[in-house]
């Protein structure tokens, strides 16, 4: 695996990726073409165009860093300032320009949007899966070099599970973070969107959406096999160790002793819930 900028990351982010008495120059902003690791896939229009109207009156203060590419430069950070350029007819453009390789450009342009919150929470769970299928990375590497928390990166993974409909009710922001994580505990693709669709039509708040997911697991439990004299109690725990887990959990109990299963997906996955039970490898 090759090396990436590590925990220098977020201090280069933070500095806006430019050294003390480097080189700022001026390019054809048509020889310039955009991050093709950008994660971000929507920006908002009214704030390009406040922006290129800023950029009128004043010019753009903070250069745009680039890397040299076979024909021109490619973006490493500063895309809302570039699309606000054209957007106000500029011909060139400031830049510093940097030596980065494809692993870092990839890494400059998630963690330059983690800090601005410019990602909805699809666009960052598909950023963490592309980090971590193109550089091999773990969740726990990925989690130290972002700056985030591995349950955090595990989360936001999850939401990939989802059917593309409800991927992009997440995308378009109809969904919220909390609203997904109760959908992952429904097994039926079809009641998933249901659901999804019950929140955007009746305005359901979170906890809403939560105790509808509980009573649907409570009801088909139940209508498993016919309910035994502590059965309630059985159901109550598992369904708090689904909402603990965020995973299937069943609770099976003999005359004298019994069993917990607790479902995963993935390796990954199977990694969260261990940590999540403090079980040392």
């Amino acid at each position: 695996m090759s090396r990436g900028l590590g925990k220098g990351l977020n201090a280069l982010i933070t500095s806006n990726l430019i050294e003390e008495g480097e080189q700022v120059k001026e390019v054809s902003i048509n020889e310039i073409r955009p991050n093709p690791y950008q994660p971000r896939k929507e920006f908002e229009q009214s704030a390009i165009d406040e922006l290129a109207q800023s950029i009128k009156e004043h010019g753009i203060i903070q250069p745009l860093i680039v890397r040299k590419s076979i024909k021109g430069y490619e973006l490493v950070a500063g895309e809302r300032r570039l699309r606000a350029a054209k957007v106000a007819g500029l011909k060139e453009v400031p830049v510093v320009v940097k030596a980065y390789t494809d692993q870092q450009l990839m890494e400059i342009a998630l963690i330059e949007n983690l800090q601005r919150e410019n990602l909805n929470p699809l666009e960052e769970a598909e950023a963490y899966d592309k980090l971590i299928s193109h550089h091999d990375y773990t969740q726990e590497q990925l989690a130290q070099k972002i700056g985030k928390s591995r349950p955090h990166v595990a989360n936001m993974l999850r939401l990939l599970q989802l059917p593309e409909k409800i991927r992009k009710m997440v995308s378009a922001a109809e969904l919220s973070m909390g609203h997904s994580r109760a959908l992952l505990g429904v097994t039926d693709k079809k009641v998933q969107q249901q659901l999804a669709n019950d929140v955007v039509e009746k305005g359901l708040s979170v906890r809403q959406l939560e105790e509808l997911v509980k009573q649907l697991n409570v009801s088909r439990e139940t209508k498993k096999k016919k309910p035994a004299k502590n059965e309630p109690v059985l159901i109550e725990m598992e369904e708090r160790l689904r909402s603990r887990f965020g995973t299937s959990v069943k609770i099976k109990k003999g005359s004298k002793r019994g069993k917990i299963e607790i479902d995963f997906y993935s390796q990954e996955d199977l990694e969260r819930i261990i940590d999540m039970l403090n079980i040392e490898k």
